[in-house]
């Protein structure tokens, strides 16, 4: 007996050991993409992501499905538009989805054990929640990537404007555009689309591809200004000089709009913690000091 108790604590050790290793081992890998001109740039994925990446492969026969055909293509997108194209395909992205409830779930049946039916709903909460978290991670980067390109948009495009005004050509502006600013969302995006024209890409198909590898509806319409004045060999300076003006007018627009939601939204916090908080310093010494003369 006592050989098998000490033998349980050694096989124990050894599996924890292996599993904080297995999690150590991922959680300070480092991810990158390759962008257009070669350039590798960090992208975190989460850390469960990592985990169970080398999982995937198991569910290959599920993922062939023709059912899932659609499912895997909408998240082939979402990954390109978050930009996590390269790091991560549909197909790796749906079988997390199915890994990542069913190994939650597991843990949390394990620890709930214990506390018998009562805890189903918990467990039952916590893996609807696990079920769901890959869609909203996914949704949140591909949201944060385009609020970046949205507000970058602008001054990029009064960039644009004055080198084409200036006498540059286009893409000669775009070029510099990318040398001289720091690297973000929309930088990474022009270097593609500036990648494809330099390998025989006609301009409209590739401003085609830039609205929709996107789909925002700001630089959908940049991107249709662009093809027609290219196919109708419209001034670019005038075309550029007009978008920029349309998407300030429309940021502030949207800034006016925010102001106006601000006062409803500060409403639910107020009642909460402000006015109780007030109640509490005004009233507190008064009910101390009724406490305070009750008692003596």
């Amino acid at each position: 007996m006592v050989f098998l108790y000490w033998f349980s604590i050694l096989f124990w050790a050894i599996c924890i050991a292996a599993l904080t290793w297995y999690v150590m081992s991922f959680a300070l890998q480092i991810t990158y993409v390759t962008l257009a001109d070669g350039r590798q740039q960090e992208r975190k994925l989460p850390l469960l992501f990592r985990l169970l990446l080398p999982f995937v492969p198991n569910l290959e026969t599920i993922l062939r499905r023709q059912s899932l055909r659609a499912t895997i293509n909408t998240a082939t997108w979402q990954l390109m538009a978050a930009g996590y194209e390269g790091l991560l395909t549909g197909r790796e992205f749906t079988g997390l989805r199915m890994l990542v409830p069913l190994i939650v779930g597991l843990f949390l049946l394990l620890f709930f054990i214990p506390l018998g039916t009562n805890a189903f709903p918990i467990w039952l909460v916590g893996t609807l929640l696990a079920w769901c978290w890959p869609l909203h991670w996914l949704r949140t980067m591909r949201e944060r990537r385009a609020k970046s390109i949205l507000r970058a948009l602008p001054f990029v495009l009064d960039l644009l404007t004055l080198s084409v005004e200036a006498g540059m050509d286009f893409m000669g502006a775009v070029r510099r555009n990318c040398e001289k600013r720091a690297l973000d969302p929309l930088n990474e995006e022009l270097l593609r689309m500036q990648r494809e024209i330099q390998i025989g890409t006609t301009r409209k198909v590739a401003f085609r591809n830039l609205s929709e590898r996107v789909r925002l509806p700001q630089l959908r319409t940049l991107c249709s200004a662009l093809i027609q004045a290219d196919e109708l060999g419209v001034s670019l300076g005038s075309i550029l000089r007009i978008q920029a003006e349309q998407l300030r007018r429309e940021r502030f627009e949207r800034a006016e709009k925010l102001a106006h939601e601000a006062p409803t939204k500060m409403l639910f916090p107020l009642l909460l913690f402000i006015f109780p908080a007030t109640l509490i310093v005004l009233l507190g010494p008064v009910i101390a000091n009724i406490i305070t003369e009750g008692l003596f």
